[in-house]
């Protein structure tokens, strides 16, 4: 069984937001505290208390590090991750997250991601937020982080550098290619740092993902905003499993056709799967009037789905996509190459059976006089005993 963790940022998110909601799914604030002291700085102190957001209980991360101006580039603080005292799965979460950082102010302020200065995301407080949120991670077993769209505000906000449009641009540059949804609230609902966990760390964007749900909990935002709870969500929970493999939640796009022609279709099929569908087919239809017609289907992770959705539209012409929620067993597998009197074949390796890549085979085929079938079992069978 994989755990899994799932944000809801109804209201945005924040650093101490996901700790907090963490926390209130039931990670141990002494284990969190102990990885953290693994950062070998001193200053710093985390506790917690219980309020409520819109009628909701939450919990809220109280870090307190009065550590004034002192700022830190990315340099500083890659080295200060790698001299901690911290497990290894909280050490490349944090460093992930603090890149993500660093690379997007870079292109935000033209520089390099290592001569970038933090200001307060590298200040001590949100040092303790993010590696706070990889140690509850930790202490929960989660093994894969997944989210919902992310929410923004809209208006301005005032930063190290000045009055900044809302969201800011650190953060729309880290939630560049995520689905998003904007608020009419002027107050930033998600920091860079919070945009950051989910951009670094998040496997998938959209709903919530196949699994046995577990202990859930709300991270409480600084101020209680009228008619809308200032809180991250997180649901913890299995990811829903079967003997052979796990089950994921994908999307699935379709579009009905009757105007295009077969070398068209052909080619939206080929272009999509190098967009990154994993997988796009066409079903033979008839529409209304008794007209023969095709749907174009895709399947896709929900992180893809706004590109290749867009994707469609630019190759077809159609006027309309569809989007289903599906959920997808998928078995484990690996690629073996193997060699055929001197030409290399990938073979791909499930638990049940061995399939060699065809255009591979035929090319061999045609350069040894042999039939395909005979060089796709003498594959398929070297590829088995290795």
């Amino acid at each position: 069984m994989t755990r899994v963790a799932w944000f809801h940022p109804i209201s945005g998110i924040a650093g101490d937001m996901a700790l907090g909601a963490l926390l209130d799914a039931g990670a141990d604030l002494g284990e969190v505290r102990s990885m953290i002291e693994g950062l070998g700085v001193e200053g710093w102190a985390l506790d917690t208390a219980r309020v409520e957001r819109s009628s909701l209980a939450a919990t809220r991360a109280l870090v307190d590090a009065p550590e004034g101006h002192h700022h830190r580039r990315w340099s500083d603080i890659r080295t200060i991750l790698e001299h901690a005292s911290l497990p290894d799965r909280v050490r490349t979460r944090a460093a992930s997250i603090f890149e993500a950082l660093a690379v997007a102010e870079a292109a935000v302020h033209g520089i390099e991601p290592d001569e970038v200065h933090f200001h307060e995301v590298g200040a001590l407080d949100a040092m303790v937020d993010i590696v706070g949120v990889c140690a509850a991670l930790e202490s929960l077993g989660v093994e894969e982080i997944h989210s919902a769209p992310v929410t923004v505000g809209v208006g301005a906000v005032t930063a190290a550098h000045g009055v900044l449009p809302n969201p800011a641009p650190a953060v729309v540059r880290l939630l560049e290619g995520l689905p998003t949804r904007g608020v009419d609230v002027d107050l930033e609902l998600t920091t860079p740092t919070g945009a950051a966990i989910i951009a670094a760390l998040a496997e998938t964007v959209g709903p919530m993902p196949a699994m046995v749900v577990g202990p859930t909990g709300f991270g409480a935002g600084t101020k209680d905003l009228p008619g809308r709870p200032n809180v991250t969500q997180v649901v913890i929970g299995e990811r829903a499993t079967t003997d052979d493999g796990a089950a994921e939640t994908l999307i699935e796009l379709a579009t009905n056709l009757d105007d295009v022609t077969g070398e068209v279709l052909g080619h939206s099929v080929d272009a999509l799967l190098d967009a990154g569908a994993l997988d796009a087919w066409l079903t033979q239809i008839l529409m209304k009037k008794g007209r023969p017609a095709h749907t174009l289907s895709v399947l896709c992770r929900p992180l893809d789905q706004e590109r290749l959705r867009a994707e469609i539209f630019r190759l077809t012409g159609t006027l309309g996509v569809r989007a289903t929620s599906v959920e997808r067993t998928a078995l484990a597998r690996q690629m073996v190459t193997v060699d055929v009197e001197g030409h290399r074949i990938d073979v791909k390796m499930g638990p049940h059976r061995a399939k060699a890549e065809f255009d591979q085979v035929a090319a061999a085929a045609r350069a040894l006089g042999r039939s395909p079938q005979d060089v796709a079992r003498i594959a398929e069978a070297r590829a088995t005993r290795n």
